[in-house]
């Protein structure tokens, strides 16, 4: 049996067994592969697969949802793009990305979290909002220097 539908049976079960209820957010392609180690196409196929078995559905730009479509959706506890601009705030407080250097790419950041463009648009914007990032036009967004970084009682993203 194909790895994809090996997955896709799993999460058939996660729906059967209430884990996953209808409205709620099915687990992104990137939250796929770090789960079950497998490749972003085989994700792919994953999300194809349950759609086709009639347990999810997709809406361009927000996700895919358990249910057919119609049904109220569910909101993830925190926006997705909350959850990028945390996980590049985690790596900019702990010198994964350096002070004035460029943060991932627009492409890279899609490819990893599984998100459209404008979500990752939405995380760089509330980065550069909270000051851990600032952007030169036509030139891309850079670390900024840690005096700019928001404190622990201000609104930071990673101590909250």
């Amino acid at each position: 049996m194909p790895l994809y539908r090996q997955v896709a049976d799993i999460v058939q079960r996660h729906i059967a067994d209430g884990d996953l209820v209808p409205g709620q957010p099915v687990p992104s392609e990137a939250e796929f592969e770090a789960e079950y180690g497998i490749a972003r196409t085989t994700a792919r196929h994953v999300c194809r697969e349950l759609r086709a078995r009639g347990l999810v559905h997709t809406i361009q730009g927000k996700g895919t949802f358990v249910g057919p479509a119609g049904i109220p959706l569910r909101r993830r506890r925190t926006p997705i793009y909350e959850e990028i601009a945390a996980e590049a705030a985690r790596m900019i407080q702990d010198g994964r990305i350096k002070v004035n250097r460029r943060i991932p790419s627009e492409k890279l950041l899609m490819r990893e979290y599984g998100v459209a463009k404008a979500t990752v648009r939405h995380a760089v914007a509330f980065l550069r909002d909270q000051g851990w990032v600032f952007t030169v036009p036509y030139r891309g967004t850079y670390v900024s220097p840690p005096e700019k970084w928001p404190t622990a009682q201000g609104h930071g993203l990673p101590d909250e």
